[in-house]
């Protein structure tokens, strides 16, 4: 369904949706990012007389999402945001780190509009591309009155920032909403409402100003079996060094931790920085605080939770 009330603007990043391949029977070994958001409308005729609105944020493979990426684009949809000619925003993403972005931009905007990041599993090459539909869904889904909020529009189904997780390496279906599922679903255009939608965080971009050089540095510690002890100090030592502001420690099951890093994540808080714990589980949350335990992450996986830091690092610097 078609929202007559106002453009919805689609920002490019790259990704494998405006991937090539060599070969078209070629699902995984192809260059991402090489595409503009004007090339990926050429594959969707039924998007032709929407009032649409193209801009190219970047070009890159998503896996190399850089901190300047993520400056430069929460600035360009908070501005589009504030444009009340605009019904909701698109973002043409990579698949890899798609729910970091998604976390970042649900702590620091509080859209009253859709924001809808979406994305593709093969490339645009493919014989089979599924990037098409997903950017007929993901515009369909910007357009509609009512809908509000960081969303990832995805294979027929919208997942809200907090639960969007790729849990598949190269399957169409690759992404999951966590324990509570989708928020809602598209099928044939119409939307069906699940759970209510979500309202972000706003921290406010001012909070991404500045030199993304000189940003707090927050780093993933993975916990394993046969974890060198000698090793782990190494490292914190050697970051701590270039200024180590938070480390995130992806533990096992209910975010558990190896003793070394128990120890370690304990010298840490001692000395300032902030330390959360997660699990290397692909579902749930970390629950229960156990006495002495690292402060949960919930149901945020490392690469959120390592936002999650760095974001509040740079909120107490702007304080």
């Amino acid at each position: 369904m078609q929202n007559k009330s106002g453009r919805v603007v689609i920002l490019g990043t790259g990704g494998t949706i405006a991937g090539k391949a060599a070969q078209a029977g070629d699902n995984v070994g192809y260059t991402a990012g090489q595409l503009t958001v004007a090339d990926l409308l050429t594959s969707v005729p039924a998007l032709k007389d929407w009032p649409l609105q193209l801009e190219q944020v970047a070009q890159l493979d998503s896996k190399d999402m850089s901190h300047a990426v993520w400056q430069q684009l929460a600035q360009r949809v908070q501005a589009h945001l504030d444009d009340p000619e605009v019904a909701g925003i698109v973002i043409t993403h990579g698949t890899d780190t798609l729910e970091e972005t998604a976390w970042l931009l649900h702590r620091v905007l509080m859209p009253t509009k859709p924001v809808v990041l979406t994305a593709a599993m093969r490339p645009a090459t493919s014989l089979q591309p599924d990037g098409p539909q997903n950017l007929l869904d993901a515009v369909t889904l910007a357009a509609q009155p009512g809908v509000q909020g960081v969303l990832a529009m995805l294979a027929g189904a919208v997942y809200d920032a907090a639960g969007v997780r790729k849990w598949h390496p190269y399957r169409i279906d690759a992404f999951s909403g966590g324990d509570d599922g989708p928020v809602a679903r598209l099928v044939e255009g119409q939307l069906l409402p699940l759970r209510p939608w979500p309202t972000g965080m706003a921290l406010g971009v001012d909070v991404l100003q500045g030199d993304v050089a000189h940003w707090p540095k927050v780093a993933v510690v993975t916990s394993h079996a046969g974890l060198d002890a000698e090793l782990l100090q190494a490292q914190l030592t050697a970051w701590q060094a270039l200024g180590l502001a938070g480390v995130v420690f992806e533990g096992t099951g209910n975010g558990t931790l190896h003793v070394a890093i128990e120890n370690a994540a304990a010298a840490l808080k001692a000395a300032g920085r902030e330390v959360l714990r997660t699990s290397r589980c692909q579902g749930g949350s970390v629950v229960g605080a156990p006495a002495g335990a690292l402060p949960s992450a919930g149901e945020l996986g490392p690469g959120k939770a390592r936002v999650e830091l760095l974001l509040r690092a740079l909120k107490r610097r702007s304080a």
